[in-house]
């Protein structure tokens, strides 16, 4: 063979070489030179998956909070083939990395998983920089607390429907015509006669996106009615969310090798659940701009009504007013069809996932601590009673002016609120966020003072027992904030930090308003501190209001209760979801027992057997 021939074999191999391997070889390079090596904490179990098997379980086997312990705030871990990974509790730096957004964006296969699991990736939850502020502000009208006042009707409606079934579902136990527990497990029941079972998780997952649909788009999917099996666009979004939020380790080598992508699982369903939701998305997008278009022509011509809350005659779903707002942005300003298409299913997966998730914990809470239960269904009585006594006969005379004046009520109630941001403090939907560093170098700070105070504590200490009061770090160097870690910290919240009391929220500890939240001094909705770039939940007044309707509506009537024996723990995929130990076979599930409520309640009952065996029972 003649040497230019030889020559022009090894470079043609060498480059075929280098595209299949050249991520990954750039990967072993930036890790290797990283400074968070600098850094202490725990052992690598394995090099290929470093401690990524084991944080799998983390809500469960408590992993975070004994990190903290033996490491302090702020340590590294080890992710995909060894490479260190920041993770910090520390509300300083976490102030800074949050707050500086557009510096400290998503990795790429972390938004690149979100577009895969239906956002897409032009859709608010995976762009950065200036189109996710442009997106941004098109969206926030959208968002306004007079809009989301304006679909309140439809929160009430779908809470309604789900109490009714409920209701007919305890009366059947009632009557003997149902099972009151699990004909298929044996042993004997705490659960006394007259209740009846239901997956909760299952019943506020149908109920919720029956309401993100309406609210979101327009769109009836009519989960509560049991016809979602029929509903194309519901069976799409099932497939893409249930197939993208299984954790494979095909998943991570796909990140980092992009011609393994080619062998990505069901792609053939997949394809066809996309070009479903494109379809059906293209259509609600053509029919909402019809429609605002033709009402801009009223407008001109003088011939507009107005409604309280968006101001135009039509459309009160959030498309709509989408669709508005973007018609009233400068040319080079506005979303693409593309862009709208997937805010459509950003509020599916975003608007739907996280409130079932949220109602859901908030039940598992108050089934747990039944005395709690009975306390917040006496406040939600007296929010109803006290109307009733100031307003007779509005109920009857003006339905739609009693339930605006029943929400700015419960929207104040005192307890209902407490219960809320407790059980999210707990029982955060999204566990963890991660994070990169696109700055080609930075310090980010840390707290400088000891828990009490004194100088000369805080900090954190690297691998040879340095106390740094800053953690350097390089481009591309990933972050983790573990959220729900943080949320329940003892140094943040105390000695009961993981127990369930509303009632700390009367005087919340000093220590605890480090926290840079956006609500309430958590970060179950990210930050409230924007400096450059605003990544805190933008529907977070849409969230808090749907689940206090909810949880009004269903309290109010219903009585839960949870079988003492059953043991349930935390199944994190991009949403945290309940499952029971005994029955992994099942998948995600929350079994409850239900019965109409007792119109009066005994003051100070004996409390309803529960289970301590349970790893959330000290949690929750």
């Amino acid at each position: 063979m003649e040497q230019p021939t030889l020559y022009a074999l090894t470079l043609l191999f060498a480059l075929i070489l280098y595209y299949l391997l050249g991520d990954f070889i750039r990967l072993l390079v930036r890790q290797a030179l990283s400074p968070l090596t600098q850094l202490r904490g725990p052992p690598c179990p394995s090099f290929f998956m470093g401690n990524l098997m084991e944080m799998h379980d983390q809500e469960n086997n408590n992993l975070v909070a004994e990190w903290e312990a033996a490491y302090g705030s702020t340590f590294v871990y080890r992710g995909f083939v060894g490479g260190c990974r920041l993770m910090t509790t520390d509300p300083v730096a976490v102030a800074h990395i949050l707050g500086n957004a557009y510096d400290y964006p998503k990795p790429d296969f972390v938004r690149d998983s979100l577009a895969t699991m239906a956002a897409g990736h032009d859709g608010l939850l995976t762009v950065e920089g200036d189109a996710h502020k442009r997106q941004r502000k098109i969206l926030t009208p959208a968002f306004s607390s007079s809009h989301i006042k304006s679909l309140t009707p439809i929160f009430w409606d779908s809470a309604k429907k789900l109490r009714d079934i409920w209701l007919h579902t305890a009366s059947l136990a009632e009557d003997g015509k149902e099972s009151t527990h699990d004909d298929s497990k044996s042993k004997a029941s705490s659960i006394p006669p007259g209740f009846a079972r239901v997956d909760a998780l299952m019943w506020l997952g149908r109920a919720t996106l029956d309401a993100i649909g309406l609210a979101g788009f327009g769109y009836r999917f009519n989960s509560l009615a049991q016809e979602d099996e029929d509903n194309e666009l519901a069976r799409a979004f099932g497939v893409i969310f249930s197939t993208a939020r299984k954790f494979r380790v095909m998943t991570i080598l796909q990140v980092w090798f992009p011609f393994l992508r080619r062998f990505r699982r069901n792609n053939a369903v997949m394809t066809q659940a996309h070009e479903t939701m494109r379809r059906i998305g293209l259509e609600l997008i053509e029919e909402r701009s019809r429609a605002v278009i033709e009402e801009q022509r009223r407008i001109v011509s003088g011939n507009s009504g107005e409604i309280d809350g968006d101001k135009t005659i039509l459309g009160r779903d959030i498309l709509s007013v989408l669709i508005r707002s973007n018609i009233a942005t400068a040319a080079n300003e506005n979303m693409s069809v593309d862009e709208v298409l997937c805010q459509i299913s950003t509020f599916i997966a975003a608007g739907h996932e996280t409130t079932s998730s949220a109602l859901t914990w908030c039940l598992y809470a108050l089934v747990q601590h039944p005395l709690e239960q009975r306390k917040l269904r006496a406040a939600l009585r007296d929010v109803e009673r006290s109307l009733q006594l100031e307003q007779p006969g509005l109920h009857e005379s003006d339905p739609q002016l009693y339930q605006q004046t029943l929400t700015d009520l419960i929207s104040k109630c005192e307890y209902l609120d407490w219960v809320i941001r407790e059980a999210l403090r707990l029982h955060a939907p999204i566990t963890s966020t991660m994070r990169v560093c696109m700055r080609d170098e930075d310090e980010i700070p840390v707290t400088s003072e000891g828990a009490n105070g004194e100088h000369g504590g805080g900090g954190c200490m690297d691998k040879h027992g340095k106390r740094l009061y800053g953690i350097r770090v390089k481009k591309w160097d990933i972050i983790t904030i573990p959220i729900q870690a943080i949320n329940k910290s003892q140094a943040l919240w105390g000695e009961d930090s993981r127990a369930f009391r509303p009632e700390r929220w009367a005087q919340p500890p000093l220590t605890a308003k480090a926290i840079p939240g956006l609500y309430s001094n958590i970060l179950t909705f990210l930050n409230g501190n924007p400096l450059d770039g605003n990544r805190a939940c933008i529907g977070y007044k849409f969230a808090l209001i749907e689940m206090k309707i909810f949880l009004y509506t269903l309290l109010k009537d219903i009585e839960f209760r949870q079988e003492a024996s059953m043991v349930i723990e935390k199944k994190v995929n991009v949403v945290t979801r309940p499952f029971v130990k005994s029955e992994p076979e099942l998948g995600n599930q929350l079994p409850l027992y239900i019965r109409q409520a007792p119109l009066e309640e005994p003051s100070n009952p004996p409390p309803y057997p529960s289970s301590p065996t349970s790893p959330l029972w000290h949690n929750a």
